[in-house]
C-alpha cells in the first residue's frame, strides 16, 4: 500500500468529512510534489470520495430501513389514536431527516383538512391551520389522494395560495414541502408531511419511502380507530354482551394478524413468507404472482373479487409489483378482507426494501469491475478485498464477453 493509499483510508477510517479529502494534495503541492505525485494522490483521492460516497448511502438506506421497521413494531403496540399520531410523525421526521413533520386530518363535515399532529413545529398559527380541499399544498394532496412535493413552496404557483394558508407557512418558515395522501382504500383520511425551513430537492426514492410509511401509518390508525370504537361500544353496550365479545373478538383478531405480519417484516421473511402467514390465518391458499390475473387494473390498497378468488394489489409509491391472490374463497368477511389487503402492504414494504438494497450492491459490483477493466495499476490487494465483499474470486480465471 502507498503512503497516498493509507491516508485516503485512514481518512474513510474515521469517517472524516468531505473537505478532509483535499488537504493531502494541498500539503503535497506546498512541499513542492511532482506532477506524477500529485496526479497520483488526485486519483487516490477520487477513488476514496467514491467509496465514501457509497458507505454514506448504505448507512442512510440502513438507517432508513429501520426506521421503518422500528415505526412497524412501535405501532404494532400503540392502542390509542393520539399515541399512534404521535408516533407516525415522529417516525416520518426521523426517516426523512427533516427540520419539522405534520399530519392533517381530513373532517368530512367541514369539508376540509386541519392540523392534528406537529414535531418540531414553533407557530401557533402554523399548528392551528385548517386547509380546504385543493388549498396549498396539504389540501392539493387531500383532494387528489397523489403526493405533492416542492422546493419552494412560495414560488411554487401549481398550489392555490391563501393568505392564511401562506401566513402560518410564512410564520413556520417552512420552504420545502413533501406531502403524501392517508388512504384506506379509495378515501383519503389525511396527508403526512415533511418539510424544511431551506429549499431542499425530496428525491424519488424519499417520496417513494415517505408514501410506503404513510400506507403502513394509515393501517394502523384504521385500527386505533377500531380499538377506540370498540372501547365505546363497551361502554355504552354493557346489556349486549354477547354482540360486544363477538366485536372485540373481531378486533383483537385483526390486531394478532397485524402483530403477525409486523414481526415476520422485523426477522427479514420475503413474500412467499408472508403468503405462507395469511394462508394459515384465512384458513386457504394465497399465492403471489407478479402478473395480477383478472379483467382492469387492481386498486392499490384495496382487494377486489375475481370469480372465486380475491385479489389484493402490492404496489408502492404508485409502482405495482404484483398481486397477493386468495384462492377459492367466494365469501370473505370483513375482518379477512382486511387481512388481505395488509398483507399485501406489508409485502410491498419488503420488495421495496430488497430492491433498494439490491440496486446498491449491482451499482457496487459495477464499478469494482470497471476498475478491474479500466485501471490495470489499481492496488491487487486492494482490488482482492473489495471483490470479496461480493463473494468473487479474482485469483480464478474468467472471461469476459461484450
Amino acid at each position: 500500500m502507498t503512503h497516498e493509499q493509507a491516508v485516503y483510508l485512514e481518512l474513510l477510517a474515521r469517517g472524516a468529512a468531505t473537505e478532509a479529502y483535499d488537504r493531502p494534495v494541498l500539503l503535497a503541492r506546498a512541499s513542492g510534489a511532482g506532477p506524477e505525485e500529485l496526479a497520483e494522490l488526485e486519483q487516490a483521492k477520487q477513488l476514496a470520495l467514491r467509496v465514501r460516497a457509497e458507505l454514506e448511502g448504505r448507512r442512510r438506506r440502513e438507517a432508513e430501513l429501520s426506521a421503518l421497521f422500528e415505526t412497524a413494531h412501535d405501532l404494532a403496540g400503540l392502542r390509542d389514536l393520539d399515541d399512534v399520531l404521535r408516533a407516525i410523525v415522529q417516525r416520518a421526521r426521523s426517516l426523512l431527516g427533516t427540520e419539522v413533520a405534520y399530519l392533517s386530518l381530513n373532517d368530512p363535515a367541514q369539508g376540509d383538512t386541519y392540523m392534528r399532529v406537529t414535531e418540531g413545529s414553533v407557530s401557533a398559527r402554523f399548528q392551528e391551520v385548517r386547509l380546504g380541499m385543493g388549498e396549498g399544498l396539504g389540501g392539493l394532496v387531500a383532494q387528489t389522494a397523489r403526493p405533492y412535493v416542492t422546493e419552494d413552496y412560495f414560488r411554487d404557483e401549481r398550489f392555490q395560495h391563501t393568505e392564511s394558508i401562506d401566513s402560518a407557512v410564512g410564520d413556520e418558515g417552512l420552504v420545502a414541502i413533501l406531502g403524501v395522501p392517508l388512504t384506506l382504500g379509495s378515501q383519503v383520511i389525511g396527508v403526512l408531511f415533511a418539510a424544511d425551513r431551506r429549499a431542499r430537492v425530496f428525491e424519488r426514492e424519499q417520496v417513494a419511502l415517505l408514501g410506503s410509511f404513510a400506507a403502513h401509518a394509515a393501517v394502523a390508525i384504521d385500527t386505533a380507530h377500531l380499538l377506540a370504537e370498540t372501547r365505546s361500544a363497551l361502554t355504552e353496550l354493557e346489556r349486549a354482551n354477547g354482540i360486544i365479545r363477538e366485536h372485540s373478538g373481531v378486533i383483537e383478531r385483526a390486531s394478532e394478524v397485524h402483530d403477525r405480519l409486523t414481526e415476520l417484516v422485523l426477522r427479514g421473511g420475503g413474500v412467499h413468507d408472508v403468503a405462507a402467514a395469511v394462508s394459515e390465518v384465512l384458513g386457504g391458499t394465497v399465492e403471489f404472482t407478479e402478473q395480477p390475473p383478472g379483467p382492469g387494473r387492481i386498486a392499490e390498497g384495496h382487494a377486489t373479487r375475481d370469480g372465486d378468488d380475491w385479489i389484493a394489489a402490492v404496489a408502492a409509491g404508485g409502482e405495482t409489483f404484483g398481486a397477493l391472490v386468495l384462492r377459492a374463497r367466494p365469501d370473505l368477511d370483513p375482518v379477512d378482507l382486511r387481512t388481505l389487503e395488509r398483507a399485501a402492504l406489508v409485502t410491498s414494504l419488503l420488495l421495496l426494501a430488497r430492491r433498494s438494497a439490491g440496486e446498491a450492491e449491482q451499482r457496487v459490483r459495477g464499478e469494482l469491475l470497471d476498475d478491474l477493466l479500466d485501471a490495470p495499476d489499481r492496488d491487487p490487494r486492494l482490488l482482492r478485498e473489495r471483490a470479496a465483499r461480493l463473494r468473487a474470486d479474482t485469483d480464478a480465471p474468467h472471461v469476459v464477453l461484450a
